[in-house]
Parts: C-alpha cells; sequence; structure tokens
C-alpha cells in the first residue's frame, strides 16, 4: 500500500475523467456514421447548447449586485493609476 492514499475528492475526478473520455470516444464514433446534413444539425445543436451555457453563466454574473457597474468604473480607470502586482508583493 502507498503511503498517499486517494482521497474521495481523486476518485470522483477520476470517475468523471473516465466518462468524458468515454462520452467523447461515443460520440466520435457516431460522428463517423452521419451524413453531412447530420452533422450540420449536430453542430448548430452543439453551438445552440454552448450558448445557453454561457448565456446562463452571464446572467449568474449579472446578478450579482454592482458587478457591472464595478466593471464599468474599472474600464474607466486610467491604466496609470494600476500598480503592477509584482511590485506590490515580492514573495508571491
Amino acid at each position: 500500500m502507498s503511503s498517499i492514499d486517494n482521497s474521495p475528492t481523486d476518485d470522483i475526478e477520476s470517475e468523471v475523467l473516465i466518462s468524458v473520455t468515454e462520452l467523447q470516444r461515443q460520440l466520435n464514433d457516431s460522428l463517423k456514421q452521419l451524413s453531412l446534413e447530420r452533422l450540420q444539425v449536430l453542430a448548430d445543436f452543439a453551438a445552440y447548447l454552448a450558448n445557453v451555457e454561457s448565456e446562463a453563466a452571464t446572467q449568474e454574473l449579472l446578478a450579482i449586485p454592482g458587478l457591472l457597474e464595478r466593471v464599468k468604473q474599472n474600464q474607466t480607470t486610467s491604466k496609470a493609476q494600476y500598480t503592477n502586482w509584482r511590485n506590490l508583493r515580492s514573495d508571491v
């Protein structure tokens, strides 16, 4: 037995990785069987799903009170007012 035991988190991450790898393999196998027309439909659907996830993340960020105003304020701040993070702490 090794001196380092796998934590439950490591086991879950390994299972997820295996699951993702297996799903990608299954998708690749299926892709090889599709016509050009069906591949286009699938590409459109994948783009739709990615957009839905992105939109959900955007809405989550917009729900944070004052976040948009702070971002806009930071965008208008002169770069001369910033300090290089390396100059703030040399030990990080």
